[in-house]
């Protein structure tokens, strides 16, 4: 499979890109700073560019099977690139055709609020108040896509090893609790093929 990564230098986009080469993929990751990814594979092509460019965004998504976007909020991005960045990648999908969109949001985001502890929504209302809009509207720009999305909301992120030892649901079930970046990426790379959260939010932790 083709795979189109946004957000690909980011500790959980680094364990997607390295888990997809692994399992046989092609991946086309569209990065600001090629030096930050230090990963080189015969299968891994380089755009260097930025989210908000439309057209390095549909030269990345150009022959894709599906897309991944694990982009997050750092201080040196602009105000919204979550959002603003998601909804030029819809776009290019939408104008190319490629259907599959694996989005990495994040517990407390949405409808999964009471997922997480009262310490956290103490922070989603005051630190977090901006990152956590910026999912909210990422989210809803991808429920309106029209296309065969699936969010992926995980819980606390570790730099811990894949285990596979995770939980996932898109039923309100599953808490914030930690979860590693390698089990994150290995959960979202099974969405690219499985249909069972089809146009659903599940948490994973």
């Amino acid at each position: 499979m083709k795979i189109a990564v946004f957000g690909a230098t980011g500790g959980t986009g680094q364990q997607i890109v390295a888990q997809a080469l692994e399992a046989g993929h092609i991946v086309q990751a569209l990065v600001r700073d090629p030096s930050r990814l230090a990963l080189t594979h015969p299968n891994l092509a380089l755009t260097t560019g930025d989210v908000l460019d439309a057209q390095a965004v549909a030269s990345t998504v150009q022959g894709a099977d599906a897309v991944i976007v694990t982009l997050g909020n750092t201080a040196n991005n602009p105000d919204w690139i979550v959002s603003d960045g998601t909804r030029v990648v819809i776009a290019a999908m939408q104008e190319q055709q490629v259907r599959r969109l694996v989005v990495v949001s994040s517990i407390g985001v949405g409808d999964s609020k009471n997922q997480v502890p009262f310490a956290f929504k103490m922070l989603m209302s005051t630190v977090l108040k901006k990152p956590m809009e910026d999912k909210e509207r990422q989210e809803q720009l991808v429920r309106d896509s029209g296309l065969d999305w699936i969010i992926v909301r995980p819980g606390g992120l570790t730099d811990g090893p894949k285990t596979g030892a995770y939980k996932a649901g898109a039923d309100g079930s599953v808490k914030a609790g930690q979860i590693s970046r390698a089990d994150v990426a290995d959960f979202v790379l099974k969405q690219l093929t499985d249909t069972t959260y089809l146009h659903q939010a599940p948490a994973v932790s």
